[in-house]
């Protein structure tokens, strides 16, 4: 049973930590481009597919490693980014780069649980010791 929790969490966290770097290279193309005419911003739909498995997991049903192969084909789904109402398609330069901003702050904690997630492994293995 630990297999499976182990497998689970090491996944979910490396699937995160892959759509967050996709994420922050898709909005420094949309930075780079976006005096470009014509260019249209693009995101990505990873996180669509973290609520719902966090839907999942509050509603007490189990993640599946099925759902996980599936989060992880989507992890590399783009899109155009949403249109606010009456604004024609284009880089919203504050709104790029607060994003940026803010997937960074989520990649760092992000690294941090992987972080404690092995020292805690790490900890299991040596039995307790240091």
């Amino acid at each position: 049973m630990t297999d499976g929790i182990e497998a689970i969490t090491q996944t979910s966290l490396s699937l995160a930590l892959d759509a967050a770097t996709l994420r922050h290279q898709v909005i420094a193309n949309n930075i780079a481009n976006s005096s470009a005419e014509g260019f249209i911003p693009m995101q990505v739909k990873f996180s669509a597919q973290m609520e719902e498995a966090r839907r999942q997991l509050s509603e007490g049903r189990r993640l599946e490693q099925g759902h996980l192969a599936a989060m992880a084909e989507s992890s590399t789904s783009l899109e155009p980014a949403p249109l606010a109402p009456g604004l024609t398609q284009q880089v919203r330069l504050d709104s790029e780069v607060a994003q940026m901003a803010q997937n960074a702050v989520h990649y760092q904690a992000l690294l941090k649980g992987l972080s404690r997630h092995m020292g805690i492994l790490s900890l299991a293995v040596a039995d307790g010791k240091r």
